[in-house]
């Protein structure tokens, strides 16, 4: 079994749209916007050997002002600039009352089990309580990105960061054992 680094999309690997201090995913591939350091951050997990999974909760299919085909095309956009391989992505509304929506940990365990990754070993990186909770679940090390939305905020233990590249220096570093 394998180390993975669980990453959320928008706001974690790519810029959201913010609105009233809401996030909200980029809904065209024109406006999707690779984040400062991402690149090198993805870079130094391979070199550290971890998988690198994304994670994304993409509710605004299951609300009618997306299509799964838009989303596709923005990973499929990510995966090309990045090198990432692996996407799981929840369609779902919370109505849908599915698995696989952050804040259940369904998405990280699928991948767990489709790529042998030792969730235990595993940390997740996050922008929103729900990536917090949904790692924390399902037993991995977790790493916020605070933007100070105006959401509620996820429970301790996690690690509190201003970007996935002060993440990745920490988590490369071994300094996860202080959590």
């Amino acid at each position: 079994m394998i180390p993975a680094v669980f990453l959320d999309r928008d706001g974690v690997i790519n810029t959201c749209i913010v609105k009233e201090r809401l996030p909200y995913p980029p809904k065209l591939l024109s406006e999707v916007k690779i984040l400062s350091g991402v690149s090198e951050s993805i870079g130094l997990l391979r070199e550290s050997n971890f998988e690198i999974v994304v994670v994304s909760n993409q509710p605004d299919v299951a609300r009618g002002t997306s299509t799964e085909r838009e989303v596709e095309q923005i990973n499929e956009y990510i995966s090309h600039k990045l090198g990432l391989k692996f996407f799981y992505t929840c369609f779902h509304d919370d109505a849908d009352v599915c698995e696989c929506r952050k804040p259940k940990s369904g998405l990280l365990r699928m991948a767990a089990r489709d790529l042998d990754i030792d969730l235990g070993l595993s940390f997740m990186v996050g922008d929103r309580w729900r990536d917090i909770a949904a790692g924390q679940t399902a037993g991995c090390k977790c790493y916020f990105i605070d933007y100070s939305y105006n959401e509620k905020m996820p429970q301790k233990p996690y690690f509190k960061v201003d970007s996935l590249h002060q993440a990745v220096i920490h988590m490369v570093k071994g300094h996860h054992e202080t959590i």
